[in-house]
């Protein structure tokens, strides 16, 4: 019997530095290690992520987690086949940190390189977690992106919309720095949101009603610091209890919007064997629990929740998919800040700063 195929991953394409084995055998795809570091204290005082501070992490702790991931696995790397890494979209300082580990490991080892596009690893998690057939409805939901895809191959993703202007992970991350909460936003916005009242504020729904399946959460983060300064114009501060509310409220209208456009994207897409959800913001219950119970919805799927947020083995595992497909790359693989999954789709133009989404 053939050894199984092996791939090394790693991920570095914002504030996670990461590395994975996944093996694929007679018995299907598995993850033989998944390791990941994450950078939250080095970025606390900040109120967000800084590009160089991440940069310069990663470029520490990237050959930590292949040995961490190698030592998990009990394999050492001349058990790999390949080497998959993380070469677009994200903080380009940290997709070039990752690349250039990849491009040493592979030219030191012998083995082939394979660049991976981070989005494409979170939209093709459910094929190695469930299985998934193709092709299936995938929300592609994080702390940069949100987009609606069509799944209809390993490599080939028919983008349906996405948000126009702030990505959910973003809008929940501007509001915990509104509320004076810590980040990462979107758990802080959640634990707080555990204690609120959802129905207090009658926050928007950005987009309801409209046709397509696009979205909007800027006009959602200002509703929130609106409420929260009249409250504090009002009261001379917040309580616990008006920031758990407008925590309850924001993320109530999120899983709406989100569930209502989700309805819109299955309604243009017959035939699909499911509706799949990924990406940071997936981690969320409250939207989890939204999205699971959508009327006449095909199955439900939804990664574990620490393969929602962004992890090495979605990079490995769609490497995997590439090695096998024949694809192969070579030492002048560049790193993307950018980088869309359906080429052919018209790029979404975000309102602020950065651009394209897509």
């Amino acid at each position: 019997m053939p050894a199984p195929t092996v791939i090394l991953g790693l991920e570095s394409s914002c504030d996670d530095t990461a590395a994975a084995l996944v093996a694929d055998g007679p018995e299907g795809p598995r993850i033989l290690s998944s390791v990941v570091s994450r950078q939250t204290d080095l970025h606390a005082a900040f109120g967000g992520v800084v590009p160089e501070i991440a940069a310069r992490a990663h470029t520490e702790r990237l050959d930590l987690m292949v040995e961490a991931a190698c030592d998990k696995a009990s394999l050492g790397l001349d058990r790999v086949d390949a080497v998959a890494v993380t070469a677009g979209p994200g903080l380009i300082g940290g997709v070039m940190s990752g690349v250039m580990m990849a491009k040493g490991l592979a030219m030191g080892l012998g083995k082939p390189l394979i660049g991976v596009n981070h989005l494409a690893g979170h939209a093709l998690t459910p094929v190695l977690t469930d299985g998934l057939a193709y092709p299936y409805l995938m929300l592609l939901v994080s702390g940069g992106h949100c987009q609606f895809l069509r799944v209809e191959a390993a490599d080939r993703f028919i983008r349906l919309g996405g948000t126009i202007d702030d990505a959910p992970g973003e809008a929940f991350d501007k509001v915990a720095r509104t509320l004076g909460l810590p980040q990462p936003g979107g758990p802080a916005v959640e634990a707080a949101a555990a204690a609120g009242d959802p129905a207090r504020f009658a926050f928007p729904r950005p987009l309801s009603g409209r046709p397509g399946c696009d979205l909007s959460f800027s006009g959602l983060k200002t509703a929130v610091l609106v409420a929260r300064d009249a409250i504090i114009a009002e009261k001379g501060g917040l309580t616990e209890t008006d920031r758990a509310d407008l925590c309850a409220g924001f993320q109530a209208a999120v899983a709406d919007s989100l569930a209502e456009k989700s309805l819109q994207a299955l309604a243009a897409s017959p035939g699909m064997t499911a509706f799949a959800v990924a990406g940071g913001v997936a981690a969320n219950r409250t939207i989890r629990a939204r999205l699971s119970d959508l009327p006449g919805a095909p199955p439900f799927v939804a990664p574990p929740l620490d393969l929602c947020t962004d992890n090495a083995a979605m990079i490995a595992f769609a490497g995997l998919l590439a090695f096998q497909a024949g694809r192969r790359d070579d030492l002048t693989l560049t790193a993307r800040p950018r980088w869309p999954l359906d080429g052919t789709a018209a790029p979404i133009l975000g309102a602020g700063k950065r651009g394209a989404k897509a």
